[in-house]
């Protein structure tokens, strides 16, 4: 056997069971009432899938501190999205609104959490200038005219397990709680996008918010969410994911992942577009960078052909874009907050 040659990589068997497999929910609709029946079966499934939702209990909303700035003023806030799980977020709103405002849930991805996205540096002081992956997108909501829910993901920042606090403040919590939660049959996305659905619980008793206005923005790991979400809870109208949307077997399936992107069983039922399919007619957005190196844009591409077949199905192709900017793994939010103006 030559040097560096070998046969014993078990990876084109497992590509052979991805092949091989059929996928139950596989989008086949040829019309909008096959597809209506379709999106029934699925989501039931897929929430299944997640874990299934326990049922809502008492939000406790509480403010915990408020901050006014020039231009916005931010909120310090918690609710319960469980009986003894709190939520950590920051509602944000534009000074001198025109009430009440669209709003957008924003997720963050993998990192210092939720003050990431908000302007805030590790030292509690607010951020003079723009940086990192997630280009402080919850502030530039905000300053487009949105109400923002920018809310802490379980394993984030203001979340994790005091393990994970004392290596700094960019160590997650992610990996131990995921697998913690596999061994109980749930899933770390299930939980996360319970929190969505319970956040829009919260959205909608403020006043500041139209409820029939709300959508959800997220990027990498905040962008599974975002998809994930919207594709379960019909009140979102619109989603925008950033830095995540791609076929799993691209990216989830052939790459090196975080724990917390993995829910079991999922490809014995639909891909990633059909995931995304739930979400029409109501409005998606997608973008990507052509050098993102863990969601290759060829399975992008893939994936939008594929997604755009059934919002062709639905009637609702004006509800799709999406955007293939030339950088890598990073929200960049040109187009896509003027598509978000549009539909909200």
């Amino acid at each position: 056997m030559k040097k560096g040659k070998t046969s014993f990589n078990p990876f084109p068997e497992i590509k052979r069971l991805y092949n091989s497999t059929k996928r139950e929910f596989s989008f086949r609709a040829k019309s909008k009432e096959e597809a209506l029946q379709w999106q029934k079966e699925w989501r039931k499934k897929l929430r299944e899938l997640l874990g299934n939702f326990p049922p809502f209990s008492a939000l406790h909303p509480a403010i915990l501190e408020k901050t006014e700035f020039p231009d916005y003023s931010r909120e310090t806030v918690s609710f319960h999205s469980r009986e003894n799980m709190k939520v950590f977020s920051y509602f944000l709103l534009p000074r001198r609104p025109r009430l009440p405002l669209p709003v957008l849930i924003c997720l963050p991805g993998h990192g210092r959490g939720v003050d990431d996205i908000v302007g805030i540096e590790s030292d509690g002081s607010t951020r003079q200038e723009v940086s990192g992956y997630m280009q402080d997108f919850a502030l530039q909501a905000v300053r487009k005219g949105f109400a923002v829910l920018a809310m802490e993901q379980i394993g984030f920042g203001h979340r994790r397990e005091d393990k994970a606090r004392e290596k700094g403040n960019k160590a997650s919590s992610c990996n131990p709680l995921s697998g913690s939660l596999l061994l109980l049959g749930e899933t770390m996305a299930g939980w996360r996008v319970y929190d969505v659905m319970r956040a829009v619980d919260y959205l909608e008793t403020r006043s500041e918010v139209d409820k029939t206005r709300i959508g959800v923005m997220g990027i990498s790991g905040g962008g599974t969410i975002s998809l994930f979400s919207a594709a379960v809870e019909t009140r979102i109208k619109a989603a925008v994911v950033s830095g995540y949307f791609c076929t799993f077997y691209h990216s989830i399936f052939s790459l090196e992942h975080c724990i917390d992107n993995y829910i079991p069983r999922i490809l014995q039922y639909g891909e990633m577009y059909d995931v995304a399919g739930l979400i029409a007619p109501r409005a998606l957005f997608v973008e990507a960078g052509k050098r993102d190196p863990i969601f290759p844009i060829e399975g992008v591409r893939e994936a939008i052909g594929k997604v755009k077949k059934i919002y062709q199905v639905m009637g609702a192709e004006d509800k799709l874009d999406w955007e293939i900017f030339p950088g890598d793994h990073r929200i960049y939010g040109k187009k896509s907050f003027e598509f978000l103006k549009k539909i909200l």
